[in-house]
């Protein structure tokens, strides 16, 4: 995992190995081993790493892509949960991960936005009043 999603990163951002090497003051020798997992960089090497990609840690190290559609590792606070089917009435189930995430629980109150040319948009009301009050006293959004 870690080695494949090293690679890819690097690759997607058009960074040599010597590239990562220099950015975190270890040889390129160092970046070959790590993506061939032959060794594994430290924790802080691992930090400075994902902070390089802005990807999280977790995700740098653990993240699978058949986990989110066969994508390699999202952005720093960027998922995807998966598909979901619209039943009959329109109802969505919204996945475990995401709601975990997001702390929705049963009960809580969403709300649905949608814009004809980016799609659709699901938030907590809460956070979407804090929005919407800030807006209407002209501050912008302080979340």
């Amino acid at each position: 995992m870690f080695k494949d999603n090293l690679v890819q990163l690097r690759k997607l951002n058009s960074l040599t190995q010597e590239d990562v090497a220099e950015k975190l003051g270890v040889s390129r020798q160092a970046v070959a081993k790590w993506e061939a997992g032959e060794t594994m960089p430290d924790l802080e090497k691992s930090r400075l790493l994902a902070e390089l990609f802005g990807v999280s840690l977790d995700d740098l190290a653990t993240h699978q892509p058949e986990d989110s559609l066969g994508f390699g590792v999202p952005p720093k606070g960027k998922h995807i949960f998966g598909i979901v089917t619209v039943g009959d009435k329109g109802q969505i189930v919204i996945p475990a991960k995401a709601r975990s995430i997001f702390d929705i629980k049963a009960g809580d109150k969403l709300i649905v936005l949608g814009d004809e040319g980016q799609g659709l948009a699901v938030l907590k009301t809460e956070g979407f009043m804090k929005i919407a009050e800030a807006v209407m006293r002209g501050g912008g959004a302080k979340l």
